[in-house]
């Protein structure tokens, strides 16, 4: 396959590709028949996946460095080029994205019913959008990616969504406009603080992260900034709020990208830019002391919640507030394990919590309700759902063997050497996922069939199977054989820690395939 990729040339354009051939698929969606509009975003969703597949290959193993470079000049000025380029981590991040955009263009398929052109155009420049953010290599074009995903999201959730959707999108858009306005504010003060130092103006990331010693005092202010854009972008406690609302009311398709994709961005973000560019901060005690006890409480206070929620879909929506938390942990324990840890979390995540919401949206198409209590007994009734369903759920909960247990596992065992009563308190959240989902699930399909309404559902049709099999598959993938990704993940892991922390050592990072059993080398 490698040699094949070389061949064409993959390397040259594939990046380029990905991010173009969603906007120009806009433009047969919003100029063809309104019938078309859905079978077009769904082959061009389908070539872009089937394009970034050969990332998986194309990047050289071990090398912990960005691979595929493009430096293109843009405003010379002002320092801002086109740069693109991706490693281990940007790489799964990537392919995770364009595995779910087919998936949730089949799922809007007789969900969406009006206005198909806009919703599908829409979809297409999100998924540019996001692609952009993951594969930016210069401050400025980050900046704009990161705009350019809020706007079709604000509109997905606002004209499409539920009852009280434009209060939910407009929460939305203030949350995040704000945080990535402050973001700018430090972009450019940090550019500023370099150029005064070396005399030279760029928004090079590369460039920039040698240099972000220059910020000098301002260092404290301007990863403030930074943790705030990404804080709310994740969501971290107490930035939280606008999440549930934003779930609830989102269509089926917005819920499962913004749930897998978005969120990501969040914990991303402190990854690729505000811990590397500020390590000094922070890792300084009171910034961890305080990073690690705001994730404990997003673990345990969103399982918490959760556990009380009378709406299917906002119970999930409180377990990504929860799920998210051991992200942050992950980073913070700050070795190999904790961070590849992290790095599992997120991918699984975007598998486990995209399935769940993808069961609530196909339930709530036969019943038109979310509440749990309206249910009971389905596994009479549509037995192939129901099965599905609870495999998914023990994914999300962790069940060893299916994809939540390798994240999490990495993350307790990768953080307890640094943060051992913190870790101890985060293992709890484990237990509440399994009460608030084993207790859902209950309520949903095994309790007594007695509501008439729920006596005629259909089970999953052939549409529906195509877009739940290939999360399936990826959720028992992931939990049986995780070492194909923990590899590709690893090399750039190790440089996140050793870069971040320069007295770190091989035995303080140990390789996390090495304590997965089964996937050691």
């Amino acid at each position: 396959m490698t040699s094949f990729l070389d061949s064409i040339g993959y390397g040259r354009w594939i990046l380029h590709v990905l991010l173009l051939l969603p906007v120009v698929g806009v433009v047969p969606v919003l100029l063809g028949r309104e019938a078309w509009a859905k079978w077009t975003a769904l082959v061009v969703t389908l070539a872009e996946f089937v394009l970034s597949v050969g990332l998986w290959w194309s990047l050289i193993p071990g090398l912990g460095d960005m691979q595929l470079v493009t430096n293109a000049v843009w405003i010379r000025e002002w320092g801002i080029a086109y740069r693109v380029g991706i490693d281990g981590i940007s790489m799964v991040m990537v392919l995770l994205t364009t595995s779910l955009m087919p998936l949730s263009v089949l799922a809007s398929w007789r969900y969406i019913t009006s206005r198909e052109r806009g919703f599908y155009a829409l979809m297409l420049t999100l998924l540019t959008g996001l692609l952009g953010v993951f594969i930016a290599l210069d401050m400025f074009l980050f900046y704009v990616f990161f705009e350019v995903m809020l706007i079709p999201m604000y509109f997905i959730i606002g004209v499409w969504g539920g009852t009280n959707r434009l209060y939910a999108a407009i929460k939305f858009f203030i949350y995040t406009m704000a945080g990535s306005l402050l973001m700018l504010v430090a972009i450019v003060a940090l550019v500023w603080r370099v150029r005064a130092v070396t005399g030279q103006m760029s928004f090079s990331y590369s460039y920039l992260l040698e240099h972000a010693s220059a910020a000098g005092a301002a260092a404290p202010w301007l990863f403030a900034a930074f943790a705030l854009a990404f804080a709310i972008k994740v969501p971290i406690f107490p930035f939280h709020t606008w999440l549930p609302d934003a779930h609830v009311e989102a269509p089926t398709a917005g819920s499962v990208l913004l749930a897998s994709v978005m969120l990501k961005i969040g914990t991303y973000g402190f990854l690729r830019f505000a811990v590397p560019f500020f390590p000094q901060v922070a890792l300084s005690p009171a910034v961890s002391r305080l990073m690690v006890a705001l994730a404990v409480i997003g673990i345990i206070y969103g399982a918490l919640v959760a556990l009380v929620q009378p709406d299917f879909k906002k119970l999930v929506a409180y377990s990504s507030v929860s799920h998210l938390g051991f992200v942050m942990l992950g980073i913070w324990g700050m070795t190999l394990q904790s961070v590849q840890g992290a790095l599992m979390v997120m991918i699984s995540h975007g598998f486990s919590t995209g399935a769940l919401f993808l069961l609530i949206g196909m339930l709530y198409e036969r019943r038109h309700t979310r509440l749990i209590a309206d249910y009971g007994g389905l596994a009479r009734v549509v037995p192939v759902f129901s099965l599905i369903l609870t495999l998914v759920a023990l994914s999300s909960i962790g069940l060893p063997g299916l994809n939540g247990f390798v994240g999490e596992f990495l993350v307790l065992l990768g953080s307890f050497a640094a943060y051992p009563w913190a870790t101890g308190i985060a293992t709890t959240g484990v237990i509440f996922a399994a009460a608030y989902l084993l207790w859902a699930i209950q309520r949903l399909i095994y309790n007594r069939l007695d509501d008439r309404e729920n006596e005629h559902l259909r089970d999953l049709s052939f549409r529906e199977l195509a877009v739940l099999v290939p999360l399936v598959v990826g959720i028992v993938w992931l939990g049986l054989y995780p070492r194909p990704v923990l590899t590709r993940m690893e090399p750039a892991s190790r440089k996140f820690v050793e870069a971040v922390m320069p007295g770190s050592t091989p035995a303080a990072t140990l390789g996390a395939t090495a304590a997965i059993p089964g996937s050691g080398r």
